[in-house]
């Protein structure tokens, strides 16, 4: 049970997303390349800009969407597991009392009821556990789902830009310092969010 409230806890947020680096084969001259200094970085001819992932998913419609319902979902996951342990702890409250006051006709009835409060301890693990696996496959598909889709749009958006190459910025992970003028996160999660249509609520 540890372990699932662990997992419950930390669905609020999903996994950080490492965006892809995108890479385009530089044809213009190094005239060309000095144009764009106030958008880019330039090293050794290359257009280099960078994102600050953080930023991006909590301000990316698609990634707020897919947050709000993963934990709607483990909180459901949470009421229903602790609903049935609840039940449980009643039910061998229950048992230990009638066992302390004989109320068993047989010890073959006390047993028998015995059996069966573990095999509900037994299911209650199964389905946890059950759940628990059924959360984490969905949240490495909205994972992916998210990684595809900020892919995807850097795709079409490098085609007009012509970055060498567009760095992800997770706290100090990977960059340590950069000139914010390379930094291009507003204009990714504007793209992204005008490109989004929000799923309609049933």
């Amino acid at each position: 049970m540890k372990r699932l409230n662990y997992l419950l806890n930390g669905l609020s947020a999903l996994a950080l997303i490492v965006l892809f680096s995108q890479c385009t084969p530089k044809t213009d001259n190094q005239a060309a390349a000095m144009s764009s200094t106030q958008a880019s970085g330039e090293l050794s001819g290359m257009k280099i800009a960078y994102v600050e992932v953080d930023t991006l998913l909590l301000k990316y419609n698609l990634s707020v969407d897919l947050n709000e319902a993963m934990v709607k979902k483990s909180e459901n996951v949470r009421l229903r597991l602790n609903q049935k342990a609840t039940d449980l702890d009643k039910q061998k409250q229950e048992f230990q009392a009638k066992v302390q006051n004989g109320a068993y006709a047989s010890q073959e009835r006390a047993q028998s009821e015995y059996n069966r409060i573990a095999k509900l301890e037994q299911d209650l693990q199964t389905l946890a556990n059950t759940l628990q696996t059924e959360l984490v496959s969905e949240q490495d598909k909205n994972s992916l789902l998210l990684r595809d889709s900020i892919s995807a749009f850097l795709r079409d958006y490098n085609k007009t830009k012509g970055y060498s190459l567009i760095i992800s910025n997770t706290g100090f992970d990977n960059l340590l310092y950069a000139d914010p003028q390379y930094n291009i996160t507003k204009e990714i999660i504007a793209g992204l969010n005008a490109r989004y249509s929000a799923p309609i609520q049933k």
